[in-house]
């Protein structure tokens, strides 16, 4: 039967004597539009008009070098202009295929530029191509138009030419008695190992360190100890039907990320049946909210269960100690070993004995989804040479250090002493985007291009050799690291000659042409290897690892900022956690019975947004102050979690400065600390948009069964359609109509499908909407009004009880109203927050309801219906009424309250010249005082037909895509024309587990979504 749980997005909603909830239930502003602000005079009036259709005036090329780039289009012989760039259309998008590679970022991408500017990354969806762009990756197209980047070289702080500096770097090398030393990040590059090869070759003292900011040491050392090579084994969990986690976000950033599309396909119902996630962990985490069971448990206990699982699968008696949650654990392992070769165990502690059982785990089982015979080489860094290096700088040692794509006085626990360390380098060099912390004290600070100004090459897994190739013009006077090594050898030939030679024999028979078309190829390979280690002396020394004394602390790399490089980017900034849906910040996050210890709260002021306590950390002699706590619920009691990434102050717009320094308690890069927390004084506020447009209690919003159930059940139990009174009888609300309904079997009819299944909340799609869409960033204290202006949002819900059994268990075991198990007192119970929850994610937009209550109330006809099925926005016309906004039950339209277009009290990219190179000329800048919301992306749409209609074809049954279904990677997006029998959406639409949303209110909308699944 279909159940009754309770969904909530804050812990707010569940006090039923809320005055905020209320509040915010009854208004859709939460405080009044401050039109004396920008009404105030008649100059401030009448400097509002402006024309909407002239772009470039938007756009505003004042920078001459970047509009001089975008005119000349990218370097020679990139793919596809084989003509002159004269023979760009105007208007046509072209599409480039490259790679992104910066150190903690892997994967094959598609770049959309306009008349020479990139503004849009997506996803390479070839055959093979190593796919998966997340939040970050779609983001990383307003980096290339930041305009605090470093424009030109500089020595000793001020203005120089490359030759200067060529100059200066080759004399440095002639003369050095001490240590040469190249610190990088991860390049996985074969150009420029072989490079570097020859650099060493030339300078013997020289040594190459690679250093990754957040570090894989203890999973490279266990591979390298069991297979001879020190890389990262790679998985396929689509092969899997078991799968467990014991400390791993593999949806996340474990091991480079990218694991999302194959495990979504294991995880949507097909023939009964679906793979089972279980999910060991402290931090609520992604894959943690995605599992089917989660169990939540501190490092120390993790290691321990890691052991208990080996014993059972292996069959080894290896002596263990007791965990809190030993028979989840058993019947976990017992599960993982019935699978057999179709079960799967990863992994992330930070211990080489934890990662060799993992290898022990999987050899015993068969797993096919376990794949060591062709490893990933996208973590590298040797954290025992980089904290060497440390030592050697200080003891005067290194003659030259010359770095590329690392910013370790930021990132480096001991960062202070490797600043001291580098006044006694005869020569630094930084090659960086950015002055960051790093290049601010070195010798030379190198201007490197952005990886849309760069060629290059990847190899991100044995077997797969990517190319990376400019879609435009370098903007400023930079130069690659490559470049230089060349320079520095005394070679004449560009690095782009140099690598086309380089990748002979990497190409598997591919031109180079096409090689560069293509953006990758790959090679099959073939043959299995075998783990050798004492993986029964691992599991002892594990079984006996010391419990870190008092609470742990647990440091991860948040969705939204990753380690950090991109902290000056304003569409990360406000990109909401998918857990905490927190922006603008990192935070302490903390369980509920530990912040009752701690004295720390959390509360939520009368527009709805929401403060908390400050706390001071303590890990060794390191103090940080004033980090604000975060209740999460989910996260493991006698654990705090904090993010990477943030605290950056160098080479960042103030309002970017946000958030404290987590790598600062990154000791012995181990992202497990212990740590000691004492309440601080104050209050922190943070922009979190998790009580914002709640939807909680409105009935057909989040539909979930079991796996038991949905096979053996009618779809009227578990998918219950809503029913309304017709001429005093109960009937299927889906065939009342509002109104008379217009003909929509006619040409197209686009729908977009949702699977709650598959979606993993990364958030990618969030970014993909602000990229194509030209959405604005409105800052912190905006989003704390409820004024954030996302077209999309991914709405987190979390259920009252530890399992969806035991929720429906408590509810239909109520007998009577009073007493124990009285139903008052037990529905009471249901609306408390579990201190294990489950998780849901929902990505809501504009419905584009067929019968839409924003059309009927529009006093000026600003938005109506389309014939392909869109809810369309007129902007010229709306005055601003916000009547549709009052009339929308799904709460997703979006008012522009400021002008954030060349506004310095919103100074993000839309506020200089630099930063609007990346606005989209299809789609209109909004002003102040229109509404706006998603629109089925119809420049996508009509592009479509267009192309096909210049064709002379017809559009392929797949053809059409928005920005959010092209940018979900797992599949849970996906749009078509219904109309279309032969397109995947209409299949979609016919299957037993599409609902609407609000379906009783006969909006009939254009969206819907599939009823989410559990397997417990």
């Amino acid at each position: 039967m279909a159940s009754n749980k309770k969904y909530w997005k804050s812990v707010e909603e569940l006090n039923e004597n809320s005055s905020i909830v209320e509040r915010l239930g009854n208004n859709e502003f939460v405080e009044e539009i401050p039109t004396e602000d920008f009404l105030g005079d008649k100059n401030t009036l009448s400097s509002s008009s402006t024309s909407r259709r002239d772009f470039l005036k938007y756009v505003g090329f004042s920078t001459a070098a970047a509009s001089l780039a975008a005119c000349e289009g990218p370097v020679k012989k990139s793919i596809p202009y084989v003509f002159q760039p004269e023979e760009i259309v105007p208007g046509v998008a072209d599409f480039y295929a490259t790679t992104v590679a910066d150190g903690f970022d892997f994967v094959n991408v598609l770049i959309k530029t306009r008349e020479g500017r990139p503004i849009k990354v997506e996803n390479n969806f070839m055959e093979n191509a190593l796919t998966g762009a997340n939040a970050r990756v779609h983001a990383s197209v307003l980096s290339l138009y930041d305009s605090l980047r470093l424009k030109q070289p500089k020595i000793d702080n001020k203005a120089a030419s490359w030759s200067d500096v060529d100059q200066k770097i080759k004399a440095s090398l002639t003369s050095a008695t001490g240590q040469i030393v190249l610190l990088t990040n991860t390049m996985a590059s074969p150009s420029t190992d072989k490079l570097i090869a020859e650099f060493k070759a030339t300078y013997p003292t020289a040594k190459h360190i690679v250093y990754d900011a957040i570090g894989s040491d203890a999973a490279l050392d266990a591979y390298q100890q069991a297979y001879g090579e020190r890389a990262l084994a790679d998985y396929n969990f689509g092969k899997a039907d078991v799968i467990v986690s014991v400390g791993a976000d593999f949806l996340g950033d474990w091991q480079g990320g990218g694991y999302d599309s194959e495990y979504a396909k294991g995880r949507v119902p097909k023939n009964g049946k679906m793979s089972k996630h279980i999910q060991i962990e402290a931090n609520m985490s992604l894959a943690g909210a995605n599992a089917d069971k989660r169990i939540p448990l501190t490092v120390a206990e993790q290691k321990l269960a890691l052991v208990k699982i080996y014993n059972i699968v292996t069959g080894n008696a290896v002596s263990v100690g007791n965990t809190v949650a030993d028979a989840e654990i058993t019947k976990a392992a017992q599960q993982l070993k019935a699978a057999g070769t179709n079960g799967v165990l990863v992994s992330g502690l930070d211990d080489v004995n934890a990662q060799l059982l993992v290898f022990a785990i999987n050899q015993a089982l068969g797993s096919q989804a376990f794949n060591p015979a062709q490893p990933k080489y996208v973590r590298g860094g040797n954290n025992k040479e980089v904290t060497q290096l440390v030592k050697d700088m200080n003891a005067g040692l290194v003659h030259t250090l010359i770095m590329s794509g690392v910013n370790p006085v930021y990132t480096l626990a001991n960062g202070d002493a490797f600043a001291e360390g580098l006044k006694k380098v005869k020569l630094s060099a930084s090659y960086t985007l950015r002055e960051d912390e790093t290049a601010s004290l070195t010798n030379i600070a190198a201007a490197v291009p952005h990886y849309l100004e760069s060629w290059g090459d990847v190899q991100m897994k044995k077997g797969h050799y990517s190319i990376m190739q400019p879609t435009i013009r370098p903007l400023f006077n930079t130069k690659q690291f490559q470049e230089g090594l060349l320079a520095w050898l005394g070679k004449t030939e560009s690095y782009y000659d140099y690598l086309k030679a380089a990748s002979t024999g990497l190409t598997n028979g591919k031109t180079w042409n096409q090689l560069v078309h293509d953006g990758f190829v790959a090679t099959e390979i073939t043959g299995s290897a075998i783990a050798s280690a004492d993986f029964n002396g691992a599991a002892s020394a594990l079984a006996s690892s010391k419990k870190a004394a008092g609470l742990e602390l647990v440091l991860y790399p948040k969705t939204g900022m990753g380690d950090g490089q991109q902290a000056n980017n304003p569409w990360l900034q406000e990109f909401p956690d998918p857990i905490t849906r927190v922006s603008w910040d990192n935070y302490l996050t903390v369980s509920k019975a530990d912040a009752e210890a701690f004295g720390v709260e959390n509360h939520n002021v009368a527009n709805g947004a929401l403060n908390g306590s400050y706390v001071t950390l303590k890990v060794g002699d390191t103090v940080l102050e004033n980090v604000p706590a975060f209740i999460q619920p989910g996260q493991a009691k006698g654990t705090v979690g904090l993010a990477f990434g943030y605290g950056r102050k160098s080479a960042l717009k103030e309002e970017m400065q946000v958030g404290v320094n987590a790598y600062k308690l990154y000791k012995d890069f181990n992202n497990t600390q212990s740590v000691s927390v004492e309440k601080a004084a104050g209050e922190h506020e943070f922009a979190c948009v998790q009580l914002q447009r709640t939807l909680m209690g409105r009935g057909d919003i989040v539909k979930d069964t079991t796996l038991e159930i949905f096979n053996t059940k009618d779809a009227k139990v578990w998918n219950e359609k809503p029913h309304v009174s017709l001429d005093h009888q109960s009937v299927d609300a889906s065939t009342v109509d509002i109104w008379e309904s217009f003909d929509r079997s006619v040409g197209h009819h686009f729908n977009l499908s949702i699977d709650l299944n598959s979606c993993t909340g990364c958030g990618a799609c969030v970014i993909a909407c602000h990229a194509e869409n030209n959405v604005p960033v409105v800052g912190k204290d905006e989003v704390r009004r409820s004024r954030d202006m996302h077209w999309l949002r991914i709405d987190r819900y979390y259920s009252s009880e530890d399992t969806f059994a035991g929720d429906v268990e408590k509810k239909e075991g109520f007998s009577g109203l009073f007493g124990e198990n009285g139903s008052l007192g037990g529905f009471g119970e249901l609306e408390h927050p579990a201190n294990n929850p489950q998780v849901v994610f929902q990505p809501v937009m504009c419905q584009h309801c067929n019968h839409a209550p924003c059309e009927t109330v529009c006093p000026v006809a600003a938005t109506s219906h389309g014939r392909q099925g869109q809810n369309h926005m007129a902007y010229n016309r709306c005055v601003g009424t916000r009547y549709c906004a009052n009339n929308c039950p799904y709460k997703v339209r979006r008012f522009n309250w400021f002008l954030y277009n060349q506004n310095d009290a919103f100074d993000y990219h839309m506020n200089d010249d630099l930063g609007r190179m990346v606005l989209n000329p299809d789609v209109n800048v909004r002003s102040r005082g229109v509404m706006e919301k998603c629109s089925l992306c119809i420049q996508m749409t009509q592009a479509t037909i267009l192309n096909a209609k210049r064709e002379g074809r017809a559009v392929n049954s797949n053809e059409f895509e928005v920005a959010c279904s092209a940018a979900c990677t797992s599949g849970s997006m996906v749009f078509g024309d219904v109309n279309n029998k032969e397109s995947e959406v209409a299949k979609l639409y016919e299957e037993d587990r599409r609902y609407h949303l609000l379906e009783h209110l006969g909006t009939k909308p254009n969206v819907f979504y599939h009823v989410k699944v559990r397997n417990v």
